[in-house]
């Protein structure tokens, strides 16, 4: 079972929980302050992006989820 678990959640933000780290495009972490477990904005109105604050809530964000297969690896020539 992997260490790190993500959830994408219908009508709201990606929840992560377990051992893992989130660093910005330079690669510089976030002080995530001994959290496990941290919620990721996915609607874009978040006032703390990339983390999720609630605000989908109040746009009205909807997207439902279900999981699915993604098609198998393209082999190099």
């Amino acid at each position: 079972m992997a260490t790190t678990r993500i959830e994408v959640r219908s009508d709201g933000s990606i929840k992560v929980e377990g051992d893992f780290e989130i660093v910005d495009q330079n690669g510089k972490p976030f002080g995530l302050n001994g959290r496990t477990r941290i919620a990721l904005c996915r609607c874009g109105y978040s006032e703390t992006k990339p983390f999720c604050d609630g605000s989908h809530r109040k746009h009205g964000f909807q997207s439902t989820i279900e999981a699915y297969d993604l098609p198998p690896v393209p082999t190099k020539a």
